[in-house]
């Protein structure tokens, strides 16, 4: 269904929170992985896997749940965020980010809890509740990317045409020689020993992400250090899923929907997103018409889209019905 929504009808953030606990999960060596917990501690728990891959959690995430319902816990994918080591590639597939849900629900003694993923956050989410379904009170996913071929070569390649200017500057970094394995070129300065052009590589990387990332487009610089820590963590490791864990057509979580279609789950897709464009989500929604699929008509892909944050809070807000 499209959406309905007008200027007057659009749902504000809850006012920013504090956590009340944090912590350092030690998973495989070398990582530690931070998160923490926000809102009602005796509320119903959900968990927020935030995008990227690398991207790491922003506080404002905190503020798409009712605090006094939800006991609210983020957490730092490997190698980004506040997890340690920063950027780190080793031991950091899709597989280990399922392992570590799982460890950091049974740390927290959690037996179910909501689950709310966006652009890369929705690949994980699907792909925990492909194998651990019966932990999942609801499914809330904001621009699906599915993780196939199809939507690396369209971010590294096919994206030129909507934002030819953003895509020369980011393939710029790479000699003209190379541009024809743009992702391939990418990773060899990320898995190189060359720091200096590592960061320089990452800041293109982020900016032309960044840059596609909105409906009004996007061009903040990146010049404090947590700017740079982020690009970095970003760029080097998505370039590195991107280039280890594709998810082939035999295996395509399209193929996986039967192990969690009976989970109550949202999809809400900015028709105008072109990180992840809505032809996934498309392809979501024909094989599981029952799970309510909401195309927010004025939106990129930007959870904090005035459309795209009003359909996110209003499904936090139904899903209050689940305890």
């Amino acid at each position: 269904m499209n959406d309905t929504l007008d200027n007057q009808s659009l749902t504000e953030f809850f006012p920013p929170i504090e956590p009340y606990e944090t912590g350092l999960m030690i998973v495989d060596a070398p990582h530690q992985i931070y998160w923490e917990q926000s809102g009602n501690p005796d509320g119903v728990p959900v968990v927020v896997l935030h995008g990227g891959p690398g991207g790491g959690c922003s506080p404002a995430l905190r503020q798409f749940f009712d605090p006094a319902h939800y006991r609210i816990i983020l957490f730092d994918q490997r190698g980004c965020g506040k997890s340690t080591p920063l950027a780190c590639l080793d031991k950091n597939t899709i597989q280990d980010l399922i392992n570590d849900i799982e460890q950091l629900r049974a740390v927290l003694n959690i037996e179910k809890w909501h689950v709310f993923g966006g652009s890369w956050g929705s690949t994980l989410a699907l792909s925990y509740a492909a194998q651990q379904a019966d932990r999942c009170l609801s499914l809330t996913l904001r621009g699906i990317f599915l993780m196939e071929q199809s939507d690396i070569d369209w971010f590294m390649d096919t994206n030129k045409h909507v934002f030819p200017e953003a895509w020369e500057k980011f393939s710029s970094v790479i000699s003209k020689d190379k541009r024809h394995k743009l992702l391939s070129a990418y990773y060899e300065i990320f898995t190189g020993d060359d720091d200096d052009k590592k960061l320089d590589a990452a800041i293109q990387w982020d900016a032309y992400e960044g840059s596609c990332a909105h409906l009004i487009p996007n061009n903040e610089a990146v010049l404090t250090q947590e700017q740079k820590d982020k690009a970095l963590s970003i760029a080097m490791i998505e370039c590195h899923y991107f280039m280890t864990e594709i998810i082939s057509d035999e295996d395509s979580l399209l193929k996986k929907v039967d192990a969690f279609r009976h989970i109550p789950a949202t999809i809400i897709q900015g028709r105008y997103d072109m990180i992840c464009p809505i032809i996934s989500a498309h392809k979501l929604h024909n094989v599981w018409p029952e799970a309510e699929y909401i195309i927010a008509t004025q939106a990129g892909h930007s959870a904090f889209e005035p459309a795209l944050r009003s359909h996110l809070i209003n499904t936090t807000q139904k899903y209050k019905s689940i305890k």
